[in-house]
């Protein structure tokens, strides 16, 4: 059976180019999520919902593997984490709050998963990765649906603390060619950073616009 990585499948949204910008029409994608708020590099809650993320998805990536495969079913790689960004107060938009002011920060982690994935299988992924682990945030933990559109994008390779300027030109590529930002900054985080240096990692910068 092939097994299907996401990366390859939908290129244009997981490679874009590191040059210039594009703009993209993302479509319905299924997500298991994780809210939370604070400065990413302090916070217990943020290392509590990536435990949870990563222990679902591979828990309900192997939750097959010896059973009879349900509908729909294909083997694939786990997509890479993702991080939906926005201030405690004002639009996501605002520059500033990349920058400054990290305890109020509002993120939601989120993994995608394949479609063919039920509540009821998300119930019983739940229940087994409960009585192997019980991560902290797993009760916090759900799944929705995200149908973004149209957006900018770019990729960014380095430090996530040096993207602001990569941000800004994704921002004024928008606005030049009659783009009007909407809803929530978006992060694709393709590197490992336990395992990669800064200056190499890989970030697809994305934010959905408006056509004005």
């Amino acid at each position: 059976m092939k097994k299907i990585d996401f990366k390859k499948e939908y290129k244009e949204l997981y490679r874009p180019s590191a040059k210039k910008e594009s703009i993209v029409n993302v479509p319905k994608m299924n997500y298991l999520m994780v809210d939370g708020q604070g400065d990413p590099n302090n916070s217990i809650e943020f290392e509590n919902a990536l435990e949870s993320l990563y222990g679902l998805s591979y828990t309900l990536k192997f939750m097959f593997k010896n059973k009879e495969k349900p509908e729909g079913y294909f083997e694939y790689v786990v997509p890479p984490l993702e991080g939906l960004w926005w201030a405690k107060e004002g639009a996501a938009k605002d520059l500033l709050m990349l920058q400054q002011n990290k305890e109020d920060w509002r993120w939601t982690l989120m993994i995608m998963i394949p479609d063919f994935y039920t509540p009821e299988m998300i119930k019983e992924a739940k229940e087994i990765l409960k009585n192997k682990k019980n991560p902290e945030s797993l009760n916090k933990l759900y799944v929705q649906s995200l149908e973004e559109g149209l957006c900018v994008q770019i990729m960014y390779i380095g430090s996530y603390s040096d993207e602001m300027p990569t941000i800004e030109k994704m921002h004024k590529f928008a606005a030049d060619n009659g783009y009007k930002l909407r809803d929530k900054h978006h992060e694709i985080y393709l590197n490992d950073p336990r395992k990669t240096v800064p200056e190499k990692l890989k970030t697809v910068l994305r934010h959905p616009v408006t056509k004005v």
